[in-house]
């Protein structure tokens, strides 16, 4: 189990198509081990193995880490999929790989993700709201899609961070 460097806009591997990987492999649980426990070191909602420089389909969310939110708890997932999504929301978003800067970013107001859990069960999360973004966010990394790609305007819509 490690704690692990996030990878930081330039990197190339932020902008790959991950591989699928398996939960139940050595490989699949340090992946998931290593996430949680980058996550749980520092800041942030959720995170995808490729922002600590693995390029697999693995995400961690956990909407509720922050304060001013409300999540359903924390979900670790292999191979994520969005199964359904409605709505439309702009919200601020964030991102580790790119700590100085936020933007207002268009998206779904609810998603229905589909997963393996680390046990390589099957998992079905509807998420609604900021919880919706978080897994839409991290989803997005796995594409090799950051939420500067989804920004409408930069003008506008991108901002500097004044504090971190």
């Amino acid at each position: 189990m490690a704690v692990r460097d996030i990878i930081l806009y330039p990197h190339p591997i932020l902008k790959q198509v991950c591989e699928p990987l398996e939960p139940t492999t050595d490989l699949g649980r340090e992946v998931a081990r290593d996430l949680v426990e980058t996550l749980d070191s520092g800041r942030g909602v959720g995170l995808a193995a490729p922002q600590i420089g693995l390029p697999y389909r693995v995400i961690v969310v956990d909407a509720g880490r922050n304060p001013k939110r409300e999540g359903q708890g924390r979900f670790i997932l292999f191979n994520p999929e969005i199964q359904a999504q409605s709505g439309q929301q702009v919200m601020r978003e964030g991102c580790l790989s790119i700590p100085d800067y936020t933007g207002d970013v268009r998206r779904s107001a609810e998603v229905v993700v589909r997963g393996l859990d680390t046990e390589g069960e099957e998992v079905v999360v509807t998420a609604t709201s900021y919880e919706a973004v978080v897994f839409q966010h991290e989803l997005d990394h796995l594409d090799g899609i950051l939420f500067l790609d989804r920004i409408t305007n930069v003008k506008t819509d991108l901002y500097r961070r004044k504090t971190r």
